[in-house]
């Protein structure tokens, strides 16, 4: 296979995007062209947006680019493919499949016609937040895609993907030929991406074609950044690299050899990914994985959040109840955490242990031993006799980053805060299990809430109502510096009037969500949400969440 990476001039400047992408044309038309000194390729390659060369300052800028020239840049890359026989790889935002776009990776088989696409699965603030581009390809489940013309494999990742090192894994497993990696990158050495390239190489066991641009003469930008297209094989060895100069890259190799060594000491050769998969222990690793939902910043709105669980069915603040939840698809569960005397811990909504256990007294006045004495799930349902009292460790250990978690922190006086020991032990149990983003701390305690987010700034934080009927809650969060309030529904019939419909006005006003506890009727629950809020919590979920039909 002989392969031809096309490396044009980009700009920071919009008003020479234009002279950059007649550059590309013309040196992808030189390809295999009558006289070319660059021969006909099997493959060839361009780099990321390859119909926008510059850094475009918003949406509409780059729009337009791509309107002007992916016509273009189509037309060329279809006579390269019939010129020289060729699988040609381009990458443009494509409209077709989502109205906000994608970041796309275009497969043009030898005949000019379009065999498939790869939609970039991690997506960076610029292109999320300037670029508005449709980033739900980061929460599929799917495998990689792979798509294959004459035999040969091919898997992506484009740019920004590069650096998400435990995707590689589940590429090696898909056993790819080459990867194909249109990319930008436009602030790494040319040190770093070939390590990166390397790496990638080394851990799938498949040729790695990674395509840039070059910013060579841009103002303030190293010789040594951006840039770097290259060709690097299974065993990690550079098979042609370019600098930061405009130009190609040319290669020839068999994409069907693999390298393989010995899978540990007097063990059979197999490929560096197979040997590892030997020693595999996921429980080291950041939680990752079809099942970790998008975080609590980026979870779309409105939700439904089953409050201490799916209780209706299972014991409440309890693992079936939350496991249910989960199951069913809640998007947050919420959960009450209280101090055993022991400074453990633990899942339960009164302070008393009556209600809901064999227990007798206050959470506090008792050890954790004590606490694993008493049934709290008998009282429920016979079905459940013998269950213990949850941890928040336990809860964490199960579902941390598989749901948003609503928690709960409840506090014996309401003015003043908690032990600040007791606060950093829970908070470092959330970062033990890498949940920062998908908990947010809820309490109606002022002090409290200061205190949280002095010791947690990273962790969101919503202020409840408490005990204060009239109060404005929304003031309250702002004070506290919380990004949610929790209003309370039966407080509502000794509100002001429309008060509700205030709050939920002015918090959206101020950036602030807006949860409600609670609503368990559906007709109900489905006004609340046409008033604006942003999270309802439920004890019915599979009734309530029927709501956002």
């Amino acid at each position: 296979m002989k392969i031809c990476l096309i490396q044009p001039p980009y700009t920071l400047s919009a008003a020479k995007g234009g002279d950059c992408f007649r550059k590309e044309l013309e040196m992808l038309r030189a390809v295999g062209g009558p006289g070319s000194a660059v021969p006909e390729a099997d493959v060839i390659v361009l780099p990321e947006y390859s119909d926008v060369l510059f850094a475009e300052r918003d949406r509409d800028e780059m729009v337009r680019a791509h309107e002007e020239n992916f016509p273009q840049l189509e037309k060329a890359c279809r006579e390269a493919a019939l010129r020289c026989g060729a699988v040609v790889f381009f990458n443009a935002p494509d409209f077709q499949d989502s109205p906000a776009g994608r970041n796309t990776t275009f497969m043009m088989g030898r005949d000019g016609e379009i065999i498939g696409k790869y939609a970039k699965r991690h997506l960076p603030p610029l292109e999320r937040e300037k670029l508005a581009l449709d980033p739900s390809e980061t929460y599929t489940a799917d495998p990689p895609v792979i798509l294959e013309a004459d035999g040969v494999r091919y898997a992506f990742l484009t740019c920004y993907d590069f650096y998400f090192y435990e995707a590689f894994p589940m590429i090696a497993r898909a056993r790819p030929d080459v990867i194909i990696g249109c990319s930008l990158q436009r602030s790494d050495r040319h040190a770093a991406s070939e390590i990166m390239c390397r790496h990638l190489a080394y851990n799938t066991n498949a040729y790695v074609l990674r395509c840039s641009v070059s910013m060579a003469g841009e103002a303030g930008i190293p010789a040594d950044v951006c840039g770097a297209s290259m060709a690097v094989s299974p065993s990690g060895d550079v098979l042609g690299i370019l600098g930061g100069e405009v130009g190609y890259v040319t290669a020839e190799f068999d994409p069907h050899e693999k390298y393989c060594k010995p899978a540990g000491f007097g063990r059979a050769p197999a490929a560096h990914w197979e040997y590892i998969e030997y020693g595999r222990n996921p429980r080291q690793y950041r939680p990752a994985g079809p099942s970790v939902v998008p975080t609590d910043e980026r979870m779309p709105y409105p939700r439904i959040c089953a409050h201490r669980g799916f209780n209706t069915v299972a014991p409440e603040n309890s693992m079936p109840a939350f496991g249910a939840a989960v199951a069913m698809g809640a998007e947050e569960i919420e959960f009450d955490l209280w101090e055993t005397a022991d400074h453990e811990i633990v899942s339960i909504h009164d302070a008393n242990l009556d209600r809901v256990s064999t227990g007798t007294g206050f959470v506090w006045d008792h050890t954790m031993a004590s606490l694993r004495s008493f049934d709290f799930g008998v009282k429920t349902a016979p079905a459940y006799e013998g269950m213990g009292i949850l941890t928040f460790r336990e809860i964490l250990e199960k579902l941390a980053c598989h749901v948003v978690m609503n928690v709960h922190v409840k506090s014996r006086d309401d003015e003043n805060p908690l032990s600040e020991d007791y606060l950093k032990k829970m908070i470092a149990l959330i970062r033990q299990y890498d949940a920062e983003k998908h908990c947010y701390f809820m309490s109606g305690n002022p002090a409290l809430l200061k205190q949280l987010r002095t010791l947690a700034p990273d962790i969101a934080c919503c202020a409840g109502a408490g005990g204060d009927v009239h109060g404005d809650l929304v003031q309250k969060a702002l004070d506290c510096g919380c990004t949610k309030i929790q209003l309370f529904s039966p407080h509502f019939p000794h509100n002001p009037p429309d008060y509700a419909a205030k709050q939920i006005e002015k918090a959206h006003m101020s950036g602030i969500r807006v949860n409600l506890f609670y609503s368990d009727n559906r007709e109900e629950a489905a006004k609340y949400l046409a008033m604006g809020v942003d999270t309802i919590l439920t004890n019915d979920y599979n009734r309530v969440s029927k709501a956002k039909r």
